[in-house]
Order: structure tokens, then sequence, then C-alpha cells
């Protein structure tokens, strides 16, 4: 986290003892201080310190290229933003993501930026993780592909973006609006890996669906996709860059600006947006991002260019498939003795 700052952060654990505005307080916090929380999580009593006292006030999250490699994994995030209003994935709010894409005048230098940056994404198959590289294995089919993301159920983005709908019930949601259509449903690597909640059972989801896929590139599975059904996945946004028809079940970022079909209204994106403008917006203005080899700050550009070599290095190494086992289970025991699991 320290590369991402300025100043270097203090960090405050209350898992033991004391609660967040007690500890702050004890390392020092003070009114001239600003405070950064992560996610959506709520700590009332810090943000009420906060408005009493004046102190600037950020929510934190990973970035939309964050790593090679899951973030429930503990691996190393290369992306965060740090929202001033809100956060990217709560519509309840406006974010400064939001009302970037709302009131930019986006230059012409910026959107050729944009475009650069898109085709590369696309060419070099990189998104947020890049954690599977297996293809999809071919198959065909006559009716429409519908490819549908599985999402992390307990995450923040369904709690607020989606009204806390569930996989099975995106899932019930796209047969009914496409009965004809081939869905595929791909669920989420952080669900797959067992350190997250959502999973499916394989009868449930088959009553659904027609074809499940598990660890192969989202890239494979998008080189199919006639549409993309998601409730808020970055896998829309991915879509989009690809030109593929995009249906929203609940309000990720990405939506209201005209370039998706969304099943959820909102109130305050009322300006129409190209793709280009979209991308330089998100993955240009909004996020900051540092360097894997230098942990210093840097441009999306140098990012995706070391994050090529990391990739095949992530692929191959035993030493990180034994890593990131072992996270695996320690998490799972963790939930399990926290009676989640």
């Amino acid at each position: 986290m320290p590369p991402f700052f300025d100043q270097k952060p203090i960090f405050i654990n209350p898992f033991l003892g004391k609660g967040h505005l007690e500890k702050a307080l004890a390392k020092g916090l003070t009114p001239k201080d600003s405070i950064y929380i992560w996610g959506r999580r709520g700590v009332e009593a810090v943000e009420a310190y906060a408005h009493a006292h004046g102190n600037p006030l950020f929510r934190v999250e990973d970035g939309f290229i964050r790593s090679v490699g899951l973030g429930s994994d503990l691996t190393q995030p290369y992306s965060l933003v740090v929202d001033s209003r809100g956060i990217y994935f709560d519509p309840t709010h406006a974010s400064d993501l939001e009302v970037i894409l709302e009131t930019t005048f986006f230059e012409e230098a910026l959107l050729q930026r944009a475009q650069t940056l898109k085709r590369y994404l696309v060419d070099k198959k990189l998104s947020k993780y890049n954690v599977y590289d297996a293809p999809l294995p071919p198959f065909s089919s006559t009716k429409s592909i519908i490819v549908v993301p599985g999402q992390v159920e307990d995450d923040a983005s369904i709690a607020y973006g989606a009204k806390g709908m569930s996989n099975l019930e995106l899932l019930r949601q796209v047969r009914f609006h496409r009965p004809q259509g081939y869905i595929i449903y791909k669920p989420h690597p952080d669900v797959l890996s067992g350190n997250r909640i959502g999973k499916v059972k394989t009868d449930d989801a088959l009553a659904y669906c027609d074809q499940i896929v598990t660890e192969v590139s989202i890239d494979s599975v998008l080189g199919y996709a006639d549409e993309i059904h998601t409730m808020t996945s970055l896998v829309g946004f991915e879509g989009l860059m690809r030109g593929i028809k995009v249906v929203t079940y609940g309000l990720p970022f990405y939506a209201g600006w005209g370039l998706s079909e969304d099943h959820q209204p909102s109130q305050r994106r009322t300006r129409r947006l190209t793709i280009d403008e979209l991308v330089a917006g998100t993955l240009v203005v909004y996020p900051r991002y540092i360097h894997p080899q230098t942990l210093k700050r840097c441009e999306i550009e140098d990012l995706l260019e070391a994050l090529e070599g990391q990739r095949l290095t992530y692929q191959k190494s035993v030493w990180i498939k034994i890593r990131n086992e072992i996270s695996r289970k320690s998490q799972r025991l963790l939930r399990y003795a926290k009676g989640i699991g």
C-alpha cells in the first residue's frame, strides 16, 4: 500500500481490542490528517470523527488492472483507486469516477491514448487478475451465445450495485430474458479458488445454463460471446472494449452511459459516452498505478508492459502455486472458525 501514497500511511487493525477510532487516536490521529477507508466498509465512528473535524475522507479499492494473481491470494496490487466522494462500485452515491465520466472534456490526445490502450488490452488478453491462460476448447452452436460471469456474492458491488442478487438468480433472469440462447456460465476465480462466497451447485446452474467453464481465460470465452449478461462484473467492461453487447442487471460503473442495455436506471448518469471516453476516464484518469519492479508510481502503459512478463512467470512457478494453496487453506480455516465457511 505505501507506494501508492505520497506519505507513508499509518494502518489501523482492530482485529483484537479497541475499535478503529480508538486505535487511530492512540496512534496520533488529528483533525489535520487524511483518513482512508478500504472499500465500502462501515466504520461509523471514524466517519463521524472526520465529519466533525473536517478530515479529508477517502475510500480505497483495487483498480481495474490489478495484478497477476488473485487479490484473495494476497497478491501484491499494482493499481488502486482513491476516491474522495464514494467508491466506483456503489451507485447509491456519486463517486469520483462517476463525476469524471459525467463532466470531463476528453481531449483528443487522451482519447487516442485510450484507443491504443483498448487495443493493447484486447490483443494481449490482459484483464484484472490475469490468472488463467488456457483457452476454451472449440465448440459450435447455432444459437446466440450468452456469457454470464459469476461474481463473489458477499462483495460490496453486489450488495450496493445489484441489491444482493445471487449468481443463481442472475442465471434465472438470463434464461428468462434469453430463452433460446446458448448460455455459458463462468464462475468467478475467487469463488473457484475457495477464497470467497458464491458457488452455485452444478445441477442448479445447469437448470438455467448450457455450459459451465472454469479454469480458462476470460478472453477465450469472450471470443465466442454474442452477448454478456452480468450483475456488475468487470467482464462487462471488458466486453464493451471488444464491441460485444452487454446487458446489466445491477448498476456497474460502466452502465448508464448509453453503451449497455441496463435493467437498473441511473438518474445521475445523463451523459452519452463513447467507449474511448469510458476507457479514458476509467483506466487513465481515475486509478493510481505502481510499477511491479520498482514499486514507484507509473502510468498504466508501463504497468501493462511489466505484467506481460509477470504473467509468464506466474503460470510456470511451482512456488506461487504452493503459496496460493497455503493461503487458500488458511483462509478456509479462518472462515470455518468464524462460522461462515
